[in-house]
């Protein structure tokens, strides 16, 4: 997809290896996929999968809650297929724009030099082509859902173009991040039920406020680069107040969790379904105050490996919410 005479925009980052510095050792891209696929599969994050989780898993919580409440369908094992291969793929264009977007910052910070853009593997042109064939994909299993999931999908295009300027001109860029990454919550019960309801909304803002806590532990990474270059985050905004903030995000997200599991099943749920549905947001919290209590503001690797242990988080949800539908 790059033309041969078109000179990469980032010449004075080298990268021989290709390897993108915060990617996973050993990851199956650097490792299996063909040497002429790796830039451009780093360009969608796939050797960090970690981010293609916390857009699926919303997906998920979204549909078994709806199951939940009404009943198991055949067509949510399709919902649940569609939504992990749609995540996979909008999570890869929903990056390629933000590095075509953050091309001239990440090549300023050490942590995303090593990023295809920046270090020349990928130019702008290239990486616009390759941003429109996964959106043009992910459409395609989009038009298998209803029309109200539909036109959900549509509609989060405008947060997915939105999030990379949110750092330029707010404190608080992880809210942009939250309203984007969590509208699979809506869009699967919408898949699911044909209509929106305050349930699936207050699930979405419990996946807004989560998203508050893991990135602000993920943005820590970068604040000193960010003070810099002067990018806006939540890190940057919370300082040594972090832990106290990260509280009442804990406390946010398992309240907005609980609120939405009792919308969506009371009154007419059985003890047992309500109880396995409830275990949800409890295990939620705990293995959030499991990472807060692990949380070294000031260590950055240890705040890369709390915020992929974020991928458990949600996981937990995912299995308790299903248990739910199926008793």
């Amino acid at each position: 997809m790059t033309g041969a005479n078109e000179m990469p925009e980032h010449p004075q980052h080298p990268n021989t290896q290709g390897r993108v510095a915060d990617a996973p050792k050993g990851n199956w891209v650097d490792r299996l996929a063909p040497a002429w696929s790796r830039p451009w599969l780093r360009l969608s994050r796939a050797d960090r999968p970690i981010g293609t989780w916390l857009l699926l898993l919303p997906c998920w919580w979204g549909v078994a809650l709806a199951a939940a409440a009404d009943a198991p369908q055949l067509f949510d094992l399709w919902i649940a297929l569609g939504s992990t291969l749609g995540a996979f793929l909008m999570r890869g264009a929903g990056c390629t724009w933000n590095d075509i977007t953050d091309r001239h910052i990440d090549g300023s910070v050490a942590r995303t030099r090593s990023r295809p853009i920046p270090s020349g593997q990928v130019t702008v042109r290239g990486a616009v082509v390759w941003m429109a064939v996964q959106a043009a994909l992910a459409g395609l299993i989009l038009l298998t859902f209803n029309w109200v999931a539909i036109g959900l999908g549509v509609g989060s295009l405008a947060l997915v173009v939105i999030y990379p300027f949110a750092k330029r001109f707010t404190w608080w860029p992880q809210v942009f991040l939250g309203l984007a990454f969590n509208w699979g919550a809506l869009l699967a019960w919408a898949a699911h039920t044909g209509s929106v309801s305050l349930a699936p909304v207050a699930l979405y803002g419990a996946g807004i406020v989560w998203t508050l806590f893991y990135d602000t532990i993920y943005a820590h990474q970068d604040k000193e680069d960010d003070a810099l270059i002067g990018v806006k985050s939540t890190a940057r905004l919370f300082g040594q107040q972090t832990a106290r903030w990260l509280s009442w995000f804990l406390l946010g997200a398992v309240a907005l969790m609980t609120l939405a599991v009792l919308l969506a099943l009371l009154p007419g749920a059985g003890p047992l379904k309500l109880v396995m549905a409830l275990v949800a947001p409890w295990a939620f919290g705990w293995h959030m105050l499991w990472q807060l209590r692990r949380l070294d503001i000031d260590n950055p690797e240890t705040c890369l490996a709390l915020f992929r242990t974020s991928r458990d988080t949600g996981l937990i949800v995912a299995l308790f919410l299903a248990g739910a539908a199926l008793v």
